[in-house]
């Protein structure tokens, strides 16, 4: 048994874009690396992100995240980074391929989902290949979710 203080905590979010789920209809995530710097692994290990208005777009024969925000790093002096710089992201050439095909054909958007740490440490992107949600659709996702809060107190009171 490991000792108490060196246990990891798995999957530990960072950051969630929690409006996408109601702005886009998600048809299929991937999870993605990040190429960041030393400081920008910091900034994320104390939780101060935010992916709210990013997306992803393929550049050549790349990905990148563009418009994130992680801000920099206090202790870092002269050597921090640049907020809202773009950022690489690491997929296979197959996932690559299949996302913008997915984006041209079909019209398609990239958005990320949330930035977390898995097992091993490492920073990970949930990206997600999304159809934009008409107005009714929005409303309707909004009916069904006052309907089951509804539902849920009903259940509770008897």
């Amino acid at each position: 048994m490991a000792p108490k203080g060196s246990q990891r905590v798995v999957n530990k979010i960072v950051a969630e874009n929690r409006k996408a789920r109601f702005n886009y209809e998600i048809v299929d995530t991937y999870e993605a690396g990040l190429v960041l710097t030393g400081t920008e692994v910091k900034s994320l290990r104390e939780g101060k992100a935010n992916i709210a208005e990013s997306y992803a777009s393929d550049e050549g024969e790349e990905i990148w995240l563009i418009n994130s925000h992680l801000p920099e790093y206090l202790q870092a002096n002269r050597f921090n980074h640049e907020p809202r710089r773009r950022r690489k992201l690491l997929l296979s050439k197959r996932e690559i391929n299949r996302l913008r095909a997915s984006t041209n054909r079909e019209g398609m958007t990239l958005v990320p989902l949330k930035i977390y740490f898995n097992e091993k440490g490492r920073a990970k992107l949930e990206l997600a290949l999304a159809k934009g949600k008409k107005l009714h659709d929005k409303r309707e996702t909004e009916k069904e979710r006052d309907w089951n809060r509804q539902k849920s107190r009903l259940l509770k009171t008897g």
